[in-house]
């Protein structure tokens, strides 16, 4: 019956597609019969990121494997920017896909317009990747809104949860069949604000303010007063028009035994930094995971896994910037002093640099099998 269901529903879902070549409007069903990496949120940014990291080796992929890149037509970014920058680089592997028909905040969490298409869009998936942006609107998750949330693209929101509850199921509806029951070893990687929509999506909720809610700081210099470890985004941005000084922090993280990220660290001892930049973090957690990693004084979590999909992943750093892999590129993280070290220099070896090249090659034999 179920099946009968999506066949009904996926004669009406309305997409649009961007090729290296222009508009397609008559090639759905060659898409439909190809497998991709699916990116949400295919912005110019998370598509040079992903152009990036297998061009260089770090994600051990060929560089031509095919791409498709999901998002909203309801959101605010401007595609129409990606589609420009394909069809400029020629980037004939890589296609979006626009999803037209608008969300209903009331139904994201069933069965609605869009569930056709995501069936197939998970049936053409090799793996899907969820990158970092913007905070969760609370309503989503049974929540007022505080002072300091900022909700800035809610059409984007809408649809990563509604898919990732498809996806993944949630306590929601917990008689609701997932789509990852029918290929479970799917590899699915949410970054920052995608493992934030991994949590949300399956009945789990979020703190909406790590210094305040967790640490009981109002001032940015309160929180600047702490020790490293517990700040998660670099608090002498907000003081400066500089836009040199970065938003992103380095703190180390502990990773559970047992789990992806604890076979990625292999028994060795020291705790590596990452690059941390969110305000934000996992309360509750969704139905079917279990955390992986902490800060390093326990209150905040920095990684997910699920316990019935072993290839879903949900981290809150952020192994995929460009500039963790270059020992060129200086970090200025205060006003008026001067970008002298690269995260290379900071945390060279076992303290930081190879714990992410062990995470992307670990990812990279996930989309192997």
């Amino acid at each position: 019956m179920r099946k009968n269901i999506y066949t009904a529903i996926i004669l009406l879902f309305s997409v649009t597609l961007w090729t290296a070549g222009g508009v397609e409007e008559t090639a759905k069903e060659e898409l439909f019969q190809d497998k991709y990496i699916v990116i949400m949120h295919p912005t110019v940014t998370n598509i040079n990121t992903w152009q990036f990291l297998v061009s260089e080796g770090i994600v051990p992929a060929d560089p031509g494997t095919k791409v498709l890149g999901v998002y909203s037509e309801h959101g605010a970014y401007d595609y129409s920017q990606t589609s420009d920058h394909i069809r400029e680089q020629r980037l004939e592997h890589v296609t979006l896909l626009a999803i037209e028909d608008p969300f209903d905040p009331l139904t994201i969490f069933t069965e609605n317009v869009n569930s056709g298409i995501f069936r197939e869009i998970f049936n053409m998936a090799s793996a899907i990747m969820f990158f970092g942006g913007p905070d969760i609107p609370p309503a989503v998750y049974g929540q007022e809104m505080s002072l300091l949330t900022v909700v800035t693209d809610p059409g984007r929101h809408y649809l990563e949860l509604s898919f990732l509850y498809h996806l993944l199921g949630g306590y929601q509806d917990e008689s609701f069949m997932p789509l990852m029951d029918e290929n479970p070893g799917l590899p699915i990687l949410g970054i920052c604000l995608g493992m934030q929509t991994m949590n949300v999506a399956t009945g789990g909720t979020m703190i909406q303010d790590i210094p305040f809610e967790i640490y009981g700081k109002t001032t940015i210099e309160q929180v600047l007063a702490m020790d490293q470890d517990q700040q998660h985004r670099n608090y002498y941005s907000a003081y400066s028009a500089d836009p040199l000084v970065a938003a992103r922090s380095f703190h180390r993280i502990e990773m559970v035994d047992g789990t992806h990220l604890g076979a990625i660290q292999g028994g060795i001892d020291e705790k590596p930094y990452i690059l941390s930049s969110h305000h934000q973090a996992l309360d509750v957690i969704g139905r079917g995971f279990r955390v992986s990693a902490w800060c390093m004084d326990g209150k905040v979590p920095e990684a997910i896994e699920h316990t019935k999909y072993p290839n879903v992943i949900g981290i809150q750093f952020h192994p995929e910037v460009r500039s963790l892999y270059n020992k060129d590129s200086k970090i200025k993280f205060r006003p008026g002093e001067t970008a002298e070290h690269s995260f290379i220099d900071l945390y060279p070896g076992q303290l930081g640099e190879d714990f992410h090249i062990n995470f992307w090659n670990y990812f990279g034999a996930l989309l192997d099998q």
